[in-house]
């Protein structure tokens, strides 16, 4: 038998998926995945493992109102009257309807992810959905202990921290005086997509509750997924600054450019300037897309292979690693090679001299203006297979961390050699 639909009005659709499980899931449809065609919540993960399910998708925003639900189980009484053992399973408006028709429904377990309480602004305020209350269709809707199995496994997945959720929580919490959490920090709503997993489904559904067990297939689960991470990288950065660049080192993400909106990576780019613990592949994992011009040109690289840079904003000569310099390249000015003369830069289209005094400050001038008293400009000198940089009888040097001085020093730390810069 094929999958077919059993029950339909103006507010959900149910549709039959056969299997050959002894158990009969209910799985029911969110305000993202409503009523599509013969489209099943969580369909590849529960049909991977051949189960018999009964998905109840919504057509509205009306959280599976009472009428259309009662109708639904007297139109499906004989299909679903051989099975046993049956588990509801849903998330946010889905999580909410599990709980609910679950004594109805004679479920022995419910899985609820990130469920509501109720969306009437008289039980719980919720800006997120009471606008989608209808007294019509959502009358007395709240979750009551009178809609409880007593005798039903009732396990709740949610963020603790996320105070929308939270609140749903607390009211669920009179309501089932027996039942698991399972905590989801820093993900907000989204525990749906963070642990979207066939396998985890499969665990929801069939294994034995242990909390020490789910939480280790959940941490699993979650370091895979990239909702999780943008989640994490949302929450987490403005306190955590170091965070950031643990996860682009110990994470092999590959995000497409949409995947973090606008404020996002403003405010991701700018703790990857800031702590200049990143590089171009660290921009490719979060989706970031750089296009500079085409561009060959020599860049100056020190001994410890670090571009030299003109620093803008600290007004010195420094150098870093190629990707500090591509991911702060308004800020980090390389030097390029060209010839014997003076060292200079170009910046907002313009080019500048970089002039020094005898007490080592530096300062940028226009190149066809008047140096003022005690600054110098610094020559660049070009050497058989090296470049040095002088000013009076000083030389550059720079050390690991990428700090330049002047130095009287014929050091190899003072050579600084040229490398082709694929811009």
């Amino acid at each position: 038998m094929d999958k077919h639909i059993v029950f339909e009005d103006d507010h959900i659709r149910a549709i039959f998926l056969p299997g050959t499980s002894s158990e009969l899931i209910f799985s029911f449809g969110d305000l993202i995945t409503r009523a599509k065609g013969l489209n099943i919540n969580a369909e590849k993960s529960l049909q991977k493992f051949d189960f018999n399910v009964l998905g109840i998708m919504p057509k509205q925003k009306s959280w599976f109102p009472k009428r259309s639900m009662w109708n639904m189980l007297e139109a499906v009484k004989d299909l679903i009257a051989p099975f046993e053992q049956r588990i509801a399973y849903g998330g946010s408006m889905g999580g909410y309807a599990a709980i609910k028709y679950s004594k109805a429904l004679q479920v022995s377990r419910v899985v609820a992810m990130v469920p509501q309480y109720s969306i009437d602004p008289e039980d719980v305020t919720d800006p997120r959905y009471n606008m989608f209350y209808n007294d019509d269709c959502n009358a007395e809707m709240r979750i009551e202990t009178q809609d409880v199995n007593i005798a039903a496994e009732y396990i709740i997945v949610y963020d603790p921290y996320y105070a929308e959720d939270h609140a749903h929580y607390l009211k669920l919490h009179t309501v089932l005086t027996q039942h698991h959490v399972l905590n989801l920090p820093f993900t907000g709503h989204d525990a749906i997509a963070v642990l979207a997993s066939s396998e985890l489904v499969h665990d929801f559904i069939r294994h034995e509750f242990e909390a020490t067990y789910f939480y280790q297939k959940m941490r699993r689960v979650k370091k895979n997924s990239k909702f999780y991470y943008r989640k994490v990288i949302e929450n987490v950065l403005p306190r955590h600054r170091l965070a950031l660049a643990k996860i682009l080192k110990n994470n092999d993400l590959s995000l497409d450019s949409q995947f973090f909106d606008a404020n996002q990576k403003q405010a991701i780019l700018r703790e990857l300037m800031r702590n200049k613990q990143v590089d171009q592949h660290d921009l490719i994992k979060l989706g970031i897309q750089v296009n500079l011009p085409q561009e060959n040109r020599q860049l100056l690289l020190d001994s410890y292979g670090h571009g030299l840079v003109f620093n803008v904003i600290s007004q010195k000569l420094e150098s870093y690693a190629d990707g500090a310099i591509a991911l702060n390249h308004k800020f980090l000015i390389p030097i390029y090679a060209k010839g014997n003369g003076l060292l200079s830069i170009m910046l907002n289209d313009e080019r500048y001299l970089v002039v020094m005094n005898d007490r080592h400050i530096m300062k940028l001038l226009k190149e066809n203006d008047a140096l003022s008293v005690g600054m110098h400009p610094i020559l660049m000198k070009r050497y058989a297979d090296y470049y040095m940089f002088s000013y009076k009888e000083l030389n550059l040097i720079t050390d690991e961390f990428g700090a330049a001085s002047f130095a009287e020093t014929s050091d190899k730390n003072s050579h600084f050699v040229t490398r082709i810069e694929h811009n």
